[in-house]
């Protein structure tokens, strides 16, 4: 199913397929546009990304114009010409996003003084604020409006079966076949992996001064599947008793997660961490010492309240999916090389 949510006054999300294979990796494509220029450091009006299980792979921005591989497989392994190819095709994407933020303003009649981001994710499932502007129905081959503003742009698109045939076969096969390729090219540079760090920490809960937050910290893993338990007299807890991040991303293409209970001070029982990861022989099991940050009876704890100020950025993501345009008219290019849509069609 491609998805495009609509726009709120506070943002608008759009994304394509969910696509993942019996592994459950997955291959996004992450594009954000801005209205106008901003003067920040390390700001640009456009760029674009790929992330292949939630490690960055690529980059490209407005300023530098070239696609640049951010993993030393992706380097070794694809050609100079891919990287040219997916050059010019962020080239053509800036320019398309530049145009259609400015059809997505005027048809939502927001002001041009102002700040808009116009956001597009391919190849997962994002969640975003808002109901769905527009969705792509690959069984039927035809678009689906959920809501009026989306009608002109369904009857556009839908005249163009040939278009959305194409849309239809890649979400089902050519980005699946470049997302296996990139896992098999990943796991070879990867294929021993990195065994897990584990911490054990306290800390009292701001909330109560009677509680203490028990916590287990896994950090530096790949891949990212592991098991994570927090442990009372050598029971692991059930999952609804404690509190979890997930597993998220470190910057360097490794994984952690954190995993918290809630406790009395004064509680006796022995606590632990039990975490087990394919490149562990033996699961690494932790006891806690018993010992808090910040529970000595001397220590208070203040709760103070701040008023955060936020500058609102309108997120104006709607109407933007990836699709080729007919190779008859000498757009579309069915031997690229590269991963990515090579062209979108206009809004209106």
């Amino acid at each position: 199913m491609v998805e495009i949510p609509s726009y709120d006054e506070k943002s608008i999300g759009v994304c394509c397929l969910l696509l993942t294979d019996v592994l459950k990796h997955s291959l996004y494509y992450i594009y954000t546009a801005l209205s106008k220029p901003v003067d920040l450091p390390g700001v640009y009006q456009f760029t674009a990304m790929g992330l292949l299980d939630d490690t960055q792979i690529d980059y490209y921005n407005s300023e530098e114009q070239k696609k640049i591989p951010k993993q030393t497989w992706m380097k070794e392994k694809l050609y100079e010409d891919y990287w040219e190819k997916g050059t010019q095709s962020r080239k053509s994407k800036e320019q398309w996003f530049y145009k259609n933020i400015d059809i997505l303003m005027k048809r939502m009649r927001h002001s041009e003084s102002d700040l808009h981001v116009f956001q597009m994710r391919t190849g997962c499932e994002v969640d975003y604020d808002g109901e769905d502007f527009l969705s792509f129905d690959d069984k039927e081959s035809q678009w689906v409006a959920p809501v009026a503003a989306a009608l002109p742009t369904k009857r556009k698109w839908d005249n163009m079966p040939i278009l959305n045939q194409y849309t239809k076969g890649y979400l089902e096969k050519e980005c699946v076949d470049w997302l296996k390729k990139f896992t098999k090219y990943e796991e070879n540079e990867t294929r021993n992996g990195y065994p897990p760090e584990c911490h054990m920490f306290a800390k009292r809960s701001i909330r109560d001064k009677s509680i203490v937050k028990l916590s287990c910290m896994v950090t530096a893993f790949y891949p990212k599947d592991t098991a994570l338990f927090i442990r009372k007299s050598r029971t692991s807890l059930p999952e609804d008793e404690t509190e979890s991040t997930g597993i998220r991303p470190n910057h360097d293409g490794t994984f952690q997660i954190k995993k918290s209970v809630e406790i009395k001070e004064d509680e006796k029982a022995e606590y632990g961490c039990f975490v087990t990861h394919r490149t562990l022989s033996y699961p690494i099991i932790i006891k806690w010492d018993g010992k808090c940050q910040d529970c000595s009876p001397e220590i208070d704890v203040v709760m103070i309240a701040a008023v955060i100020g936020a500058v609102l950025v309108l997120l104006l993501t709607v109407a933007g999916v990836a699709l080729y345009i007919l190779k008859k008219k000498g757009i579309i290019d069915t031997n690229s090389s590269d991963s990515e849509h090579d062209s979108y069609l206009d809004i209106y």
